[in-house]
């Protein structure tokens, strides 16, 4: 039996948890796999409830937060020596950056044979300053030398890891894209709709619009409600907006928002919060925005495909990997809210886009980003790294 350590960073709603918990529930029975991660943040949505769903067992570590805190971090790299030590794992795979660092970190002192990471994003734009955006660089280059694979979610993030960051050369790299469950996207899609739309009081000839994730600066939702803003002043069709998710933003966004329906004098905006089971509200919005400055491979895109509901999307990350521009949805080249609004409007004008758009998303998405590919791509590149180093024949 090949024992695998899986290292998340934390427990939060999004690709790196069900991307873990299919890679454990579903992996053959060649594997024995521990999972442990972070605990959430405090505006974050709670994600214990995807491994639990599908009978995964987990492991919280507490001290493996978001923030770099020399004295957490210590604590925590010294837990997963501990676990190593007892687990025993001839792999150990971490997911996204401060598992990455932690873990491999860990794996590399305690002397596992095979190291593997995937870097779900990145954070070398972006997100911080260039001083903090150079260490971060430097210490991927550095574990990277430690790394046995690097998991890349898609050519571009491979093309800008190698490229542009040279963060490791070309041959560290395999291209395994995400992997769900999206059959339950696809139940009871007519109910759902009528469900979700009468909870909010949405009338049959409302449009409705959604953007999904946490409230934070790198999502950009403020050329999402700029959009939106151009889209009402260009438009006579009734439109509401559902701005679903949490996070440090939220006030601020908040008031944006009451700024602008002030100025029209109605409410146009919906704010849900977290929403667990997505799968529930998609079907009540006719369109799915992103409008990020920086992705790996955005979630809420492929859900909302596999929902067959038409995206509008910045051009960032592994987008164009994701949506295929004018059959799925539509794909904008800069951060300019007239541009972005123009898409808006040209979905929100015609309902023969919108449908065409929705019955090509599932036929696109339902394959290429299906948790069995992913568990056999893992799997493969598992055996082939413990091969090279001896561990099976």
């Amino acid at each position: 039996m090949i024992k695998v350590l899986r290292i998340i960073n934390r427990f939060n709603l999004g690709g790196p948890t069900y991307n873990a918990t299919f890679l454990t529930a579903f992996i053959s029975d060649d594997f024995e796999t521990k999972l442990i991660g972070g605990k959430h943040e405090e505006h974050e949505g709670e994600s214990t409830f995807i491994p639990e769903n599908y009978g995964v067992k987990y492991e919280l570590i507490e001290e493996l937060q978001r923030e770099i805190s020399f004295k957490a971090d210590r604590k925590a790299l010294k837990k997963i020596r501990e676990i190593i030590r007892e687990y025993k794992p001839d792999v150990v795979h971490t997911h996204a950056s401060k598992a990455g660092f932690v873990g491999r970190y860990a794996a590399y002192k305690e002397g596992v044979p095979v190291i593997v990471h995937t870097f779900h994003g990145h954070v070398f734009h972006s997100y911080f300053g260039s001083l903090k955006t150079s260490l971060f660089k430097s210490i991927e280059r550095f574990l990277a030398i430690k790394t046995d694979a690097i998991i890349a979610i898609s050519e571009l993030q491979k093309q800008e890891l190698t490229d542009k960051f040279q963060i490791a050369k070309p041959d560290k790299f395999r291209i395994i894209p995400l992997g769900f469950d999206l059959s339950r996207f696809q139940v009871d899609l007519s109910d759902r709709k009528k469900t979700f739309r009468s909870a909010h009081s949405i009338k049959d000839d409302e449009i409705t619009i959604g953007i999904i994730g946490r409230l934070t600066a790198i999502k950009n939702h403020q050329l999402f409600i700029d959009s939106i803003d151009y889209a009402l002043q260009n438009s006579d069709k009734k439109i509401r907006v559902f701005i679903i998710g949490d996070g440090e933003l939220m006030s601020e966004i908040k008031e944006s928002v009451k700024v602008l329906e002030d100025r029209i004098g109605r409410q146009v905006f919906i704010f849900t919060s977290w929403i667990k089971q997505i799968e529930t509200a998609l079907p009540g919005l006719d369109l799915v925005c992103l409008t990020s400055l920086n992705e790996g491979t955005p979630v809420s895109l492929i859900e909302a495909q596999a929902a067959q509901v038409p995206v509008i999307t910045t051009n960032v990350g592994g987008v164009k990997d994701v949506v295929k521009d004018g059959e799925t949805g539509i794909i904008i080249n800069s951060f300019d809210p007239k541009d972005f609004g123009s898409a808006i409007l040209s979905l929100v004008d015609s309902s023969e886009k919108r449908e065409k758009m929705s019955q090509n998303g599932w036929n696109h998405v339902r394959e290429k980003y299906h948790y069995q590919r992913l568990c056999n791509d893992v799997e493969q590149l598992y055996k082939e790294l413990l091969k090279k180093k001896g561990v099976i024949k």
